[in-house]
């Protein structure tokens, strides 16, 4: 009987039939999605003997809500993921320069998802722009729901910016707004809750995954109190609460300048283990990462409260709407996020088979087309490629 997912005493409770609710996505999410639903049904079908499975229910969002709802972002789409705790979902466009904000970051904001966690690895066969990529393995804890992520900015000429400025001006005494009749303002909140929350959970994963160092990483060289204030927090919570853990060597954290972690990453990406940062370094590093080991198209990720246990897994690559609905996408992103939704279901079994069959079409060389030119081979469609992780299966 298909149950929803619960949290209980700070874990969650999984039944034998869990419902999962998942978002198509816009542009190219039409071509991934069900391919990528065969591969993970057919890996829990195996793994447990046909004794487990997943119950889907569609959820609307993007455009395809829009058509059929008029909202982008439905009530009834943030409720029953409120209620399921986890979903999983393909991309989802975001208009520049107009339009409404970033979905991805309404559904992280609504739900208070604070960590956006991607771990970066490479798969041998994949092609990397680096000589060795295998020594890139990285998992990212980025903040989710501060920074200049929270939205808080007012348009250059409008009456709202300049009653800003005015106040900057003559009450706060801030004589460095050097054009302030075309100048367009934005607030960027950094708390000491937000960040020793996210480093707490990146710490607790390091932790559980025998990896020894954690990372902060900042501009606090530069904005004292705002990324300053994130490097200090992240310091003082290891010593509040992993104390033990440092005293015995079982964990080591430091920090490291936003740009030079940029370079070190290239130079060095063995150096790191987990590495915590602030909301927009983390969009930067994230996608920096991603690149070394092939690109977004094979990065996982999620969007995860681990004190409620609500969490949405995702593909972290653009719409692609060049190539919606010609089955040529590369699955790989949303399914490397679905094994790690089923890890944090605790069905680690499952995902273990769809990492397994994955690593053995890219050795194979058996890719679709994002990848089939740099390695001289031909394309698979998506739908081929599923094919091939169905028979590694």
């Amino acid at each position: 009987m298909a149950e929803k997912i619960v949290m209980e005493n700070g874990k969650l409770v999984v039944s034998e039939q869990p419902i999962i609710p998942y978002i198509v996505g816009d542009g190219v999410g039409q071509d991934i999605w069900p391919s990528a639903q065969r591969v993970i049904d057919s890996a829990v079908e195996k793994a447990y003997d046909g004794k487990r499975s997943i119950a889907w229910t569609e959820v609307l969002a993007g455009e395809k809500a829009y058509e059929l709802t008029g909202s982008s972002l439905p009530e009834e789409t943030l409720s029953i993921i409120k209620e399921h705790l986890l979903a999983i979902k393909g991309p989802l466009g975001t208009p520049v320069g107009k339009g409404h904000r970033s979905l991805n970051v309404a559904l992280r904001q609504e739900l208070d998802l604070y960590a956006c966690v991607r771990p970066v690895r490479y798969f041998k066969g994949v092609p990397s722009p680096l000589k060795e990529p295998e020594k890139t393995n990285i998992t990212i804890f980025r903040e989710n729901t501060e920074d200049i992520y929270a939205g808080i900015e007012w348009n250059a000429g409008t009456e709202e910016v300049a009653q800003v400025i005015s106040f900057l001006q003559t009450t706060m005494a801030v004589n460095k707004i050097r054009f302030p009749e075309t100048s367009s303002i934005g607030i960027k909140p950094i708390s000491e809750e937000g960040s020793k929350r996210l480093i707490r959970s990146a710490i607790d994963y390091a932790l559980k995954n025998d990896l020894k160092t954690v990372t902060l990483v900042h501009k606090g060289n530069i904005q004292k109190f705002t990324e300053g204030g994130f490097r200090k927090w992240g310091y003082e919570l290891a010593q509040e609460e992993f104390a033990a853990e440092l005293e015995a060597g079982q964990l080591v954290i430091n920090d490291i300048i936003a740009d030079n972690f940029l370079q070190q990453i290239l130079l060095a990406p063995e150096k790191f283990d987990v590495v915590a940062l602030t909301n927009l370094n983390g969009d930067y590093a994230s996608d920096a990462l991603a690149a070394q080991v092939g690109g977004i198209g094979i990065s996982p990720g999620a969007n995860i409260n681990y004190q409620t246990g609500h969490a949405i897994f995702e593909a972290t690559h653009g719409t692609a709407p060049d190539i919606a609905g010609q089955n040529k996408a590369n699955p790989s992103s949303v399914l490397l996020s679905a094994c790690m939704m089923l890890d944090y279901m605790g069905w680690t079994e499952a995902a273990s088979l769809i990492v397994a069959a994955l690593e053995r079409a890219f050795a194979q060389k058996q890719v679709t087309v994002d990848f089939a030119k740099a390695l001289n081979v031909d394309s698979l469609s998506t739908s081929q490629f599923a094919e091939v992780l169905l028979a590694e299966l």
